[in-house]
């Protein structure tokens, strides 16, 4: 598969643990997350089976993590509790965190879902100030 962001070799080892279906639906959703965060660094959490996408190392500098299962991928959104949910797409009852079920291809570059990461980059840039 062709990527517009060439893809870490742990990131590839990671994502190749899942099914062929998880892997490339994980790939499409860092395609546009990496397109909509512009400088955002991409970190394997081997640990919690996860990949998280920061401006820095703390922990408020986390914007969003791509969560995949055998059973489905998440995107998950660091202060998602805070976001905007027009379009009903955030999902969970964390005191924090909130996430975006990826159930298709379509539903990965669907403008509910560029919309989120655009609130997401901003109330990023508005805990920085």
């Amino acid at each position: 598969m062709y990527s517009q962001f060439p893809i870490q070799k742990s990131i590839a080892d990671f994502l190749s643990t899942y099914g062929d279906e998880i892997m490339n639906r994980a790939i499409l959703t860092r395609e546009i997350v990496l397109k909509h965060l512009p400088g955002v660094q991409e970190q394997v959490d081997l640990p919690a089976r996860m990949i998280a996408y920061t401006y820095g190392p703390k922990y408020i500098d986390m914007v969003c993590t791509i969560i995949p299962s055998k059973k489905g991928l998440k995107l998950g959104f660091y202060k998602g509790n805070e976001l905007p949910n027009p379009d009903a797409l955030l999902e969970g009852t964390g005191k924090i965190s909130r996430y975006v079920q990826i159930k298709n291809d379509d539903q990965i570059n669907s403008p509910g879902m560029r919309k989120l990461l655009q609130c997401a980059l901003q109330a990023y840039r508005s805990r920085q100030s």
